[in-house]
């Protein structure tokens, strides 16, 4: 739960404020990201190798105690940079040619101290990767050795959903956090007798911080408990006594036991090589991975699809697909959980009901086809200024003397019903705070006449804040079919596992285990959210450019298209992981009857 919170919840959700206060961008935030995934593919390999002949919840002590101290590190910057200090506010209205435009111009060779901030952000991230990889290696391989062979299904399902809970809770949290100034106490300019920032203000930053500090805490209570735990669980020697080898029949289980490969270093190659030679669970993991590129792919962009395709808002969109994705992902790993342990299934009909769960999965997907909206009248985007102007340019006679900056993207609702990128590029040189502080804005040179006269607000205002509503109705049946998308998608998980563990000598499944994480993230979680970035960047209509000239994010998609990217990505990836989840059936070759496991484990069995 705590790494969930950490990792994929308070770091995702804070990004976007650590951007602007140590000012980065998005290029180099995503190295910060990334280098969770890079510390976990450069230290699973070793620390399942030899942590599956270690004493396993000292290892999850170890766990503990290096996710607390990267929870620990990532928010010292905060206190090491200052109070943090908001320049003034720029104006967002047409400035008239009698009015001192904003003086802005490019500073891309200034460079801020605060981005050396940037290296211990890094620093936090491999930590937690050092801290994380013995959880989901070591610590799946010590649940499947403390419980019965039918039993470990539920207990891995229940362990995985946890980990699906964590980002949850990181979101929530981290949301209701950054509603909290950043230095806790808003400061008030000595010139005027208000306050002049708020959380409407572009230049409000919540405080990130605060989770981080609450989660250092926390986790490290848990290295008192761990560290207290035996090697082994009562009764584990009578559990692997009676396990029956289901390992793939490729000679690998008598060579790991003749030969005793894992005792010590040297035996570091021999034993990988037994793993990638293994038909079944190179299948199994490119399987998972396919898997995985979805799943993150899905994970990092779901909102970003709901905000632009139905017209919600940022938050609105990030809390409608996290009460899709986390529920929806949880539920699918129990289930597939029980379902495997209540049904005994043996290796072989574990992987056949994997096959069915990414059909469905598959056949689902076809949701995209039918979900899609079409865009709204964007000004200078979709359609022209009232006939002036040209597509493809938000200048138009009507605002080339306003000053306009296409770097400050306020999206306003003219009366006429069409999208303007701002107050500025609609005309407007007036505007009224209401009761809820909300700006209206007036003498809009470039919005038309109102196509419906029905309310007075017409009459008296030409633009309002935000995008125009969307008149797309088809949000609630996408959101229901995209459910269970998700929870047949992840109904693949455990069973995976399960499968992984069963198909190697008894001896490596904490290594095989580690072997899939190294593939997982480079084949799967690494590029998964680059290459929907792509699919999805294929489909905008209007970038964002900067006062030097630089290409930045994306304001405005063709919905359609995007639709359509996100359905093939999804459905490519689906038919590989059919393919090769067919390929480990076909592969898989059991052993010869009665094979008892390991002497190891009579031995053990025999002794206590």
């Amino acid at each position: 739960i705590f790494v969930g919170i950490v990792v994929n919840g308070l770091v995702n959700i804070s990004i976007s404020t650590i951007e602007k206060r140590y000012e980065l961008n998005s290029s180099i935030t995503g190295l910060i990201s990334a280098s969770y995934d890079i510390s976990f593919c450069v230290l699973s390999l070793f620390v399942s190798f030899f942590g599956e002949r270690g004493h396993k919840p000292r290892w999850l002590a170890f766990s503990a105690f290096m996710l607390g101290l990267g929870s620990l590190i990532f928010c010292l910057p905060h206190f090491a940079s200052g109070k943090y200090q908001y320049g003034d506010k720029l104006e967002d209205t047409c400035q008239t040619p009698g009015a001192t435009p904003a003086n802005i111009t490019c500073n891309a060779s200034t460079k801020s101290s605060h981005q050396n901030f940037l290296y211990i952000f890094i620093l936090a991230q491999l930590l937690l990767g050092v801290g994380g990889t013995p959880l989901f290696t070591v610590g799946t391989a010590f649940i499947d050795d403390s419980v019965s062979k039918h039993k470990s299904s539920i207990y891995i399902g229940i362990g995985y959903a946890m980990s699906l809970l964590g980002p949850a809770i990181g979101y929530v949290l981290g949301g209701q956090l950054l509603n909290i100034y950043i230095d806790i106490q808003i400061p008030e300019r000595q010139d005027t007798i208000y306050i002049i920032v708020d959380q409407n203000d572009p230049r409000w930053l919540g405080a990130w911080w605060i989770g981080f500090l609450a989660c250092f805490f926390a986790i490290w209570l848990l290295i008192i408990p761990f560290s207290m735990f035996p090697k082994h669980l009562p009764g584990t020697a009578k559990v692997r006594a009676e396990k029956v080898s289901e390992t793939h029949d490729d000679g690998s289980e008598a060579l790991v036991q003749t030969k005793n490969i894992g005792k010590s270093f040297k035996d570091f190659p021999v034993a990988l090589l037994i793993l990638l030679r293994n038909p079944v669970l190179m299948s199994l993991i490119i399987a998972s991975s396919s898997e995985a590129l979805i799943a993150t792919g899905f994970a990092t962009f779901l909102p970003k699809f709901i905000e632009n395709q139905f017209g919600k808002t940022s938050s609105f969109s990030a809390t409608l697909g996290g009460l899709v994705l986390v529920p929806a992902a949880a539920l699918g790993q129990v289930i597939s959980g029980f379902l495997v342990s209540k049904y005994k299934m043996d290796l072989k009909s574990i992987i056949k009901f994997m096959i069915v769960t990414c059909s469905v999965a598959l056949l689902l997907n076809t949701v995209f086809l039918f979900a899609e909206c079409g865009n709204e009248p964007f000004a200078g985007v979709s359609e022209t200024y009232n006939g002036t102007g040209m597509l493809h340019n938000l200048t138009a006679p009507c605002n080339a003397n306003c000053g306009c900056l296409r770097s400050m993207y306020y999206p306003v609702c003219g009366r006429d019903r069409v999208q303007y990128f701002s107050p500025c590029f609609a005309g407007c040189t007036s505007y009224v705070v209401d009761n809820n502080l909300a700006k209206m804005y007036y003498n809009c040179s470039c919005i038309g006449k109102s196509k419906h006269e029905s309310g007075s607000e017409d009459l008296f205002f030409d633009a309002v804040p935000g995008k125009c509503p969307k008149q797309c109705k088809v949000l609630p049946f996408f959101l229901a079919f995209f459910f269970f998308v998700v929870v047949f998608t992840f109904m693949a998980v455990t069973p995976t596992t399960v499968a992984i563990l069963r198909c190697v000598p008894d001896k490596q499944r904490s290594f095989a285990l580690g072997v899939q994480l190294v593939f997982l993230r480079l084949l799967g979680t690494i590029p998964g959210p680059i290459l929907f970035g792509i699919a999805i960047d294929g489909s905008c209509t209007l970038w964002d450019i900067d006062e030097c000239e630089t290409k930045g994010a994306c304001w405005v998609y063709d919905n359609k298209r995007m639709s359509y990217m996100l359905l093939g990505m999804s459905a490519a990836c689906k038919i590989i992981t059919i393919i090769f989840v067919v390929l480990a059936v076909y592969f898989y070759k059991p052993p010869a009857p009665n094979k008892a496991l390991s002497q190891q484990d009579k031995e053990m069995a025999s002794t206590v």
